[in-house]
C-alpha cells in the first residue's frame, strides 16, 4: 500500500455530509492503467471500495488517487474502437438537432483523440479540446483538433472563455465520474456555455451495474456510480437543469445526459426516466448490499468457469486489457497462469503486461496465432464487434467466455 498516492475519505466529495456507509469492497489492487514494460517492476497496491453516502444518495469510492498518477499518461484511445467510432456520428447528430445555430463553438473535456470533436469539425464547427495526458492530446493535434493539455476546472473555463469566448455546447463523455475536483469541472462547464448553450454529461448509470453485476466498471479511475437522481442533484447546485437523454453503447450501458442553464423543459421521456429512476432502488443500502453479495458470488462462478477450460493441455486468452478487466482479474485471482495472453488493439498497451496479474498484453494477430481453444472476453461490453473480429479476421472457432452481465455465459463459435 502506498498512502503517497491516494487517501480516504470521511465525507461525500458531492454533499460534505459524513453519513458514508460502506458497500462493497474489492480489497487492494494497483491502479488499472497501470501497464509495465517489466513484470518485475513495482507496484501501488490501492484499497478499492465503494460507500453510499445516506444524505444525496450518491455511490462513490472510498479511495481517492491523485489523478496526476493516473491520467498525465493515459492507455485508452477513443479512435481503436469501432464502437466509439460509429457512437460518435450519432453523438454529434443528437447534439446539433439541439442547438440552432450554424457555426457553433464546441468544447470537449477529456476531449482524448479528438475522435468525437472530428465529427463537428467536419460538419464545419470550430471546436477545442481539453485533456491532461500529453501522450493522447498529441494525437488529437497530430488530426488537427486543438486540443489544451490541463485538467479541466473553473479556473481553466475562464482561461477559455477569455481566450475563446463562450462555447455553444460542451460535453464530457466518462469523465465528470472519474473526477475527485467535482464541482470545479461541472461549475466550469456551466461558465464555458452560452445562456442559450447546452452541457452533455455521459455516465456509466449505476442501474446496469447493480442490475447486471457490474463490478467490474469499479476502478481507482471511476470515484462516482451515478443514478438520474444524484447527478441532477449534483448538476442543480452548478445552475444546470437536465432536459433530455440518450442512451450510449460506450462502457455497457452509458446515459448522455443534456443540459442547459436556462431551464429548457423536461422532454417526456426524460420526466419518465426520472420517475423510474426513484423507484429503482439505486438510493436503497439493502439494494448495493445485496448487489455486493452477488458479486462475491459471481467470482465464485467464474473461478470455477476458468479452471474448467484452462490448463491440461488447452489455451485460453484474453481479449480485451481494458481497465475494467484489471478490476475483474485481480479480485478473482486470473493472473498469467490461467491466461496465455491478453489480445489488445491497442499498440499503446501492446509489449505490456497486466497490472498485478502480470499477463502480456499482444496484438490480437500474434494472440490468434498461438491457437487458443478459448477466449475470455474481457472486453465484453464490445462484444458483437469483437466477436465478428475473431470470427471472420482470425477464423477463431472455439468457446467465448463472457463475464458479464450478470452470471458467465460461453458461447461456441
Amino acid at each position: 500500500m502506498n498512502s503517497s498516492i491516494f487517501h480516504t475519505i470521511c465525507n461525500c466529495r458531492i454533499c460534505g455530509k459524513n453519513n458514508l456507509n460502506n458497500i462493497l469492497d474489492l480489497g487492494e489492487q494497483p491502479p488499472a492503467n497501470s501497464l509495465r514494460d517489466n513484470p518485475e517492476e513495482p507496484l501501488p497496491s490501492i484499497p478499492l471500495s465503494i460507500v453510499l453516502c445516506d444524505n444525496c444518495k450518491t455511490v462513490q469510492l472510498k479511495e481517492t488517487v491523485k489523478p496526476e498518477y493516473l491520467f498525465s499518461k493515459y492507455v485508452w484511445v477513443t479512435g481503436t474502437s469501432s464502437t466509439a467510432q460509429t457512437y460518435s456520428s450519432f453523438f454529434c447528430d443528437e447534439a446539433l438537432k439541439r442547438l440552432r445555430n450554424r457555426e457553433l463553438f464546441i468544447t470537449e473535456v477529456a476531449s482524448n483523440d479528438g475522435t468525437f470533436l472530428q465529427r463537428f469539425k467536419k460538419r464545419g464547427h470550430k471546436v477545442l479540446g481539453i485533456d491532461p495526458a500529453k501522450n493522447i492530446a498529441q494525437i488529437a493535434l497530430d488530426k488537427g483538433i486543438p486540443t489544451k493539455v490541463e485538467f479541466f476546472d473553473k479556473k481553466v473555463a475562464e482561461s477559455i472563455v477569455s481566450e475563446y469566448g463562450k462555447a455553444d455546447c460542451i460535453f464530457a463523455r466518462n469523465v465528470i465520474p472519474h473526477v475527485d475536483n467535482i464541482h470545479g469541472v461541472i461549475s466550469g462547464m456551466a461558465h464555458c456555455i452560452k445562456d442559450e448553450g447546452i452541457a452533455i454529461v455521459e455516465f456509466h448509470y449505476g442501474e446496469n451495474i447493480m442490475s447486471e453485476l457490474q463490478y467490474d466498471s469499479i476502478y481507482h479511475e471511476h470515484l462516482f456510480y451515478f443514478s438520474f437522481q444524484s447527478l441532477c442533484f449534483l448538476l442543480r447546485k452548478h445552475g444546470l437543469s437536465a432536459f433530455d437523454y440518450n442512451v450510449s453503447p460506450i462502457s455497457g450501458g452509458s446515459i448522455a445526459l443534456y443540459c442547459s442553464k436556462n431551464k429548457r423543459p423536461e422532454t417526456s421521456k426524460l420526466k419518465e426516466k426520472l420517475e423510474k429512476d426513484e423507484n429503482s432502488g439505486l438510493s436503497l443500502e439493502k439494494n448495493w448490499l445485496k448487489f455486493s453479495e452477488k458479486c462475491f458470488d459471481h467470482k465464485n462462478k467464474l473461478i470455477e468457469v476458468i479452471k474448467l477450460h484452462s490448463g491440461n493441455g488447452t489455451k485460453m486468452i484474453g481479449y480485451g486489457a481494458s481497465a475494467r478487466s484489471s478490476t475483474l482479474l485481480n479480485f478473482c485471482g486470473i493472473n498469467h497462469r490461467h491466461l496465455v495472453c491478453i489480445a489488445d488493439g491497442n499498440p499503446i498497451k501492446q509489449g505490456k503486461f497486466t497490472a498485478g496479474t502480470d499477463i502480456p498484453i499482444v496484438s490480437p494477430d500474434e494472440a490468434f496465432v498461438k491457437k487458443p481453444d478459448t477466449v475470455l472476453l474481457l472486453a465484453w461490453n464490445f462484444e458483437d464487434e469483437i466477436v465478428k473480429t475473431i470470427k471472420e479476421k482470425h477464423q477463431f472457432r472455439g468457446k467465448v467466455i463472457l463475464p458479464f452481465p450478470n452470471d458467465p455465459q460461453i458461447i461456441q463459435l
